[in-house]
């Protein structure tokens, strides 16, 4: 089967068109048609080596696809061929064939299509999980999304707003200020125009934000923990600046705040029924309208890197999606 491989550690540039065997499902797992893939962030730390997961050489990278079931293995009841399906493989998306456990897939909506279902589930899951079961964010609360108009962010500003908190994005561009109150923020902050922290603490007299999603890191989490209300909760999802903070334990202390951890991929592995929950939660706002997923650009396999850069250099607003088929 032709898939795009990553055969030594690098960049986009260092990816090649290859050929790999087609695999089989084994117990408990179905054979996925892969007809798009969605990419993420964590797609450009895998090729480099700095993602929490290394695979061994070959591989493919990509984290989520949509396609149809191909084949089953012994004890799957819930998908049969055919069945078209959406579906989390942590690596091997960008192919034409990927083997995934029956636990980290579920069914497509009637009316969605292969494209905005492949940029679906790690954006709205990772938003979804970490707002609600690791930051148990409220209904009335303040969430602050920073990266607002990137995959993530513009998921988290949906999600949180479903969920009945005031949402507050920074951006870099008024652009993506746009973007991000066409999606649900009430107020948006061009960070490279004025200070975030001091604008947060004006739109809420002075209280600060009770949850914050940073899935930026560096300068961007320091000045976070300067902006936090009483009993706040900082959802660590990534670091887009490329910088990892240190943590100045004290204000934990002084705030009485947490800062959470949110590893989204680790669930399909340690604990798939949350993922199934999530999903299932997700799917049923979209149902009534509440999400909105924006796939900003698609491109052909054989393009993939070129896409992979455009999200490295944080050029890319909603999703960016490879075809495959």
């Amino acid at each position: 089967m032709k898939a795009l491989l990553c055969t030594a550690w690098g960049g986009p540039d260092a990816l090649a068109m290859g050929e790999l065997p087609s695999p089989a499902p084994g117990s408990g797992e179905i054979l996925i048609g892969v007809r798009a893939c969605g990419l993420n962030f964590a797609d450009t730390l895998m090729i480099q080596g700095k993602y929490q997961e290394r695979p061994d050489f070959p591989f493919s990278p990509g984290l989520e696809v949509s396609g149809e079931v191909l084949e089953t293995g012994v004890g799957v009841d819930e998908f049969a061929p055919g069945d078209r399906v959406i579906a989390l493989c942590g690596h091997g998306g960008l192919a034409e064939r990927v083997v995934v456990a029956s636990g980290n897939a579920v069914r497509l909506p009637e009316g969605m299509d292969f494209v905005t279902a492949a940029g679906f589930a790690v954006v709205y899951g990772t938003a979804h999980v970490g707002l609600e079961r690791r930051a148990r964010l409220q209904a009335g609360e303040v969430l602050l999304v920073h990266g607002a108009a990137g995959g993530v962010g513009l998921a988290a500003v949906e999600v949180g707003r479903r969920m009945g908190a005031t949402v507050i994005a920074t951006c870099s561009s008024e652009e993506k200020m746009a973007l991000a109150k066409a999606h649900g923020a009430q107020h948006a902050i061009n960070y490279r125009e004025e200070n975030f922290r001091d604008r947060v603490k004006e739109l809420t007299d002075g209280r600060g934000a009770d949850v914050i999603f940073d899935p930026v890191g560096g300068e961007v989490f320091d000045q976070s923990m300067r902006c936090i209300n009483w009993e706040g909760r900082i959802l660590v999802i990534g670091f887009a600046s490329g910088t990892i903070s240190e943590l100045p334990v004290n204000l934990t202390l002084v705030k009485n705040m947490s800062v959470v951890g949110v590893y989204w991929g680790a669930y399909r592995k340690q604990n798939s029924a949350v993922l199934q929950q999530s999903w299932q939660q997700l799917l049923a706002w979209l149902d009534e309208g509440a999400l909105t997923p924006h796939i900003s650009a698609t491109y052909a396999l054989a393009e993939a890197p070129v896409a992979l850069t455009s999200l490295m250099e944080r050029r890319a607003t909603g999703k960016v999606v490879v075809t495959i088929v």
